[in-house]
Order: structure tokens, then sequence, then C-alpha cells
């Protein structure tokens, strides 16, 4: 029968809806994250949130085959509120320039968000706590790699205690994700002892192959 037909007849056409119209859109990777770092701005859920200047939520690109995962903000890190812009920052774009990747190509993080006092390590509360938006960074970017830089970092990603020079050059998986991770040296650590840059460039050549 025809619509027109129906409607004189006095009965309501039935039809399908647009399916357009119907489905709600998924927001954008950009839009997950920028939603995340509004949260994790007026984040209070530890102790560190009375003594941070800003904190420090991650920067790079949104779509990175490679994710670097540090430890903590620093002081100059808490300031700014962008990881890995102090000494140790600039060795970092250093280290990324020497296997052809710039910090625009690249997804920078760290596991806490905001600055211990006095650069201290992190604490098993603060990890606890500050983990599940780091865990949302990675599942929404989705890397190919994630390079942790540092023990700290390692320890708490991995879950294990082994020393960094037993984690490196092995190339080990982030459990919640699946995604292959890889360990090396934190710059901060190379400025203090530079006689080891040999061996962080190669891990780095070994990335630039995983790539």
């Amino acid at each position: 029968m025809s619509k027109t037909y129906l409607e004189r007849l006095g009965i309501t056409p039935w039809c399908y809806k647009n399916k357009i119209e119907t489905i709600t859109a998924k927001p954008s990777v950009e839009q997950s994250l920028q939603s995340l770092r509004e949260t994790v701005a007026t984040c209070t859920a530890c102790a560190l949130h009375e003594t941070r200047t800003q904190t420090v939520f991650g920067v790079g690109n949104e779509q990175a085959k490679l994710m670097i995962i540090g430890e903590a903000p620093g002081f100059y890190e808490d300031q700014r509120g962008e990881p890995f812009v102090g000494r140790a920052g600039q060795l970092l774009t250093a280290m990324l320039n020497a296997i052809h990747l710039t910090r625009e190509e690249v997804y920078i993080a760290n596991i806490l968000k905001c600055r211990p006092p006095n650069n201290r390590d992190p604490q098993v509360n603060e990890v606890s706590t500050c983990t599940p938006y780091l865990h949302q960074q990675i599942t929404w970017i989705k890397p190919k790699l994630l390079l942790a830089v540092g023990r700290i970092a390692a320890h708490h990603l991995l879950q294990t205690k082994l020393s960094l020079e037993r984690l490196r050059n092995t190339v080990h998986a982030y459990v919640p994700t699946g995604t292959p991770l890889f360990v090396t040296y934190h710059p901060a650590y190379l400025l203090r002892s530079p006689v080891d840059k040999n061996k962080a460039y190669s891990d780095l050549r070994f990335i630039q192959t995983l790539l």
C-alpha cells in the first residue's frame, strides 16, 4: 500500500529511521584525551595536588607509533605543564633526533601527572591512583611500541623489580593492552653518567628497527 492510502485510512505508516540519526558518534581520540586532560587537571585523588603548580598530562602526536613514558614530572615540567622540558628533556629530543624522530612525531607522558615534592620517587599509592589515567592514554593512542625511560617507570609498567640492565635488550609487553614495551635509560641518568650514552644509542637503534 502507498503511504498516502494508509494515511487516508488513519493508519500511521511505519518505516525505518535513518541510521545516521540513531547512531551516536563516538568521540575522537583528540576529544577523549582532552576530556581526560580536563579531569586530570582537577584531580585531588592523592596528596600531590597540594604541592603541584599544575598537572603534566602529556604531549605529542595522538596517533603516535612510539609512546615514551617516564616516572614523574620534575621542577621545569611542573612549571610549564609539559613533560621532559628541562635538561633531560633536551637530551631526550636529541636522542629522538638521532633515530630521525621529532618530539612532534611521538607521544610523551609520565606515570604520575603531578610532581612529587623535591623530585622524590613516586609512592605506591600515588602510582596506583594515577596509573588509570596513563592506561587510558595508551588505550586511546594505541602506539605500536612503548618506551619506558628509567628504572622506576619500567618497574611500575612491568610490575617487576629486576634491574634496568636486565630489563634492557628485551621486548616486554604492557600486560593491560599487550603493547610491546622496551626499556632504556632515563635521560637524567645519562646526564649524570654519560659513559652509558653509547648503550642508550644502541637501544634507540633497536627501537628504530622495531618501528
